[in-house]
């Protein structure tokens, strides 16, 4: 009788032991999440670029919010011109994406300039400045333009005697820099103020930093597009989406580019790989603004150029589809955020809008 009780008993808890086990066995499985491939996948796009980083700064012209506000009120003033007609910003509207939305900008006088107008926005990331990098800092760019007789035309040499003169400016140059204006003072104001207009929480900033959901399919498959058949991150590599190398990319022009500067024929037509943060909002495009859209642009690189005789062997023919091209498209606008940098436009010191 003893045998069939315990049998019985064995038979009730048996049951119980196994279902126990397989709760157990099942916690274990739950704990231990299978891998994602669409994340090994994107882990690996993701590994082709550079996340953007912080804005550079020479150690000679730090941030300091009072020179930052200074530069604001020069870059607005057109009376660092020679007619007090143009100022910075005449050519690099905020609401045109820094640029002016012109093939070739217009200058001194209502002259037409040889090139389009370069946006500001990320300048700070640029080793050298201007389409032909004659320039190595935002210092020494802010003194072109204003110079330059089609442009600004002024004479630096009278600058600061200048904006002396203007009641307000002495005050604003002794508070930012503690000593009176000087030429150097000048443009260190305008570049501090420069390297504020930055793009850098785009779509594609945060898709870098993992977050998957950033991206739309369409623009994640751009940026494959991109990385890969497309060919655009050979140049348009590094944290600001430029290998800051100058290239003869096949426009037919006539313009000798990096060459009028170095004198090396190896430059004819050559132009430095422009970053592409912030591209939707400064069209047209290219230095001659030859291309009025994206879609424009990203149809010239498919088709391998225009045939300038000095095209790099970068550029090739790229046959891509129509699918492909709309996702590039996509993911270039990706780049861009929702708006341009915005400044609130600053009250200039001792000035009549009507002189």
């Amino acid at each position: 009788m003893k045998k069939y009780l315990k049998l019985a008993i064995f038979l009730v808890v048996l049951p119980l032991v196994l279902v126990a086990c397989g709760t157990a066995d099942e916690d274990a499985t739950t704990d231990t999440e299978p891998v994602d491939e669409a994340d090994d996948e994107y882990a690996d796009l993701i590994a082709k670029f550079d996340p953007l980083g912080d804005v550079p700064v020479p150690e000679d012209n730090p941030m300091d919010e009072d020179v930052i506000e200074l530069g604001k009120t020069l870059f607005f003033d057109p009376r660092l011109s020679g007619n007090d007609e143009l100022s910075c910003a005449s050519c690099h509207v905020p609401a045109l994406g820094w640029s002016d939305g012109k093939p070739l900008f217009e200058g001194f006088e209502g002259v037409e300039g040889p090139r389009r107008t370069p946006t500001i926005i990320n300048s700070a990331y640029y080793d050298e400045l201007f389409w032909d990098g004659r320039a190595d800092s935002l210092e020494e760019q802010a003194k072109g333009p204003i110079s330059s007789p089609i442009e600004m035309n002024m004479n630096l040499d009278e600058l600061a005697d200048k904006l002396a003169a203007i009641d307000g400016y002495p005050e604003m140059f002794e508070e930012a820099f503690g000593e009176e204006i000087t030429l150097d003072n000048i443009v260190k104001a305008i570049a501090a103020f420069e390297r504020t207009i930055v793009i850098d929480d785009t779509p594609f900033d945060r898709f870098l930093a993992g977050d998957y959901d950033a991206l739309t399919e369409e623009e994640i498959l751009g940026m494959k597009v991109f990385a890969n058949e497309g060919q655009c991150i050979t140049c348009h590599n590094g944290p600001n989406l430029t290998d800051q190398q100058y290239h003869n990319v096949g426009l037919d022009s006539d313009d000798e580019g990096r060459m009028e500067h170095t004198g090396d024929e190896e430059d004819d037509g050559a132009f430095r790989t422009a970053g592409l943060y912030g591209i939707a909002h400064h069209a047209p495009y290219m230095h001659d603004g030859s291309l009025e859209t994206l879609e424009d642009v990203v149809d010239f690189y498919d088709r391998g150029g225009d045939g300038h005789p000095n095209t790099s062997p970068l550029i090739t023919e790229l046959n891509l589809t129509d699918e492909q091209k709309s996702a590039l498209v996509a993911f270039l606008k990706a780049l861009s955020g929702d708006e341009s940098p915005s400044v609130e436009v600053p009250d200039l010191p001792d000035y009549d809008e009507e002189e």
